[in-house]
């Protein structure tokens, strides 16, 4: 199914990446999971479709590699569901199913590269690169991260450690303004001004109150604190380190 040869090589995307590999079938399951290893990926490994749903659904993965052809739900059903709740993660195919149909019906249902079986670990090294370049230019530009804190610029949504935090728009826009200056000081006036829209009133308590909802569900129960309060002048957003 696979070529034998191991890659063991740094990924050109820079540090390591996780993969979600989707197989059932054992053999080509474990050629999978230990050569994308050996060539410094991070794996898992789902070998149904509804546990797919599941790891895709909880974690942040680089790339999705997809068997077609799923021992309960159909891999093409399992990216459609994925795509509908809003995951992004590119999704490789790699199935049996080679003819031009096959082909298409699997990039129209959510695919964005395919691979038909028998295949070598080579082609598919180099279009998980592929997918991983292009899938961090994205990141890059409409995700931005300080620590384990992921805020998303096009569906409005923070999470730490791939948990979603449930966040009401205002929220939203205080944590978002204070990611955007990471490390700096952030007085109340500033805050009032950029989120607010407001000139600075001494005698609203509105920034504690909001910056204190902020705080407790980003940092409530993590493992290290990010929202700082700089007594006397206003907050600062950092990570340890």
């Amino acid at each position: 199914m696979l070529g034998t040869r191991h890659f063991a090589r740094e990924i050109m995307t820079g540090g390591h990446r996780r993969i979600l590999v989707v197989e059932d079938d054992p053999e080509t399951a474990g050629q999978l999971t230990e050569q994308l290893a050996s060539s410094g990926y991070l794996v898992d490994l789902a070998t149904t479709g509804r546990e797919a749903l599941s790891r895709a659904a909880s974690r942040d993965y680089g790339v999705v590699t997809i068997d077609r052809l799923l021992p309960d739900i159909d891999g093409l059903a399992v990216m459609r569901q994925l795509r509908e709740g809003g995951i992004s993660v590119p999704f490789l195919i790699i199935s049996a199913l080679g003819e031009v149909d096959d082909r298409v019906r699997g990039l129209r249902a959510g695919g964005d590269d395919y691979l038909v079986k028998p295949f070598s670990f080579v082609e598919l090294l180099a279009r998980l690169e592929a997918l991983l370049r292009r899938s961090e230019t994205v990141a890059k530009e409409t995700i931005l991260r300080v620590g384990d804190l992921a805020i998303d610029l096009i569906a409005r949504t923070a999470s730490r450690r791939g948990k979603e935090l449930m966040l009401l728009p205002k929220e939203f826009q205080l944590l978002e303004y204070l990611v955007r200056n990471e490390g700096r000081v952030v007085s109340r006036a500033m805050l009032l001004q950029h989120v607010w829209d407001l000139h600075f009133d001494p005698s609203t308590n509105i920034i504690d109150v909001y910056v204190g909802r902020v705080r407790r569900k980003v940092d409530d129960q993590q493992a290290y604190p990010l929202i700082h309060t700089v007594r006397g002048v206003g907050y600062r957003l950092r990570a340890p380190g």
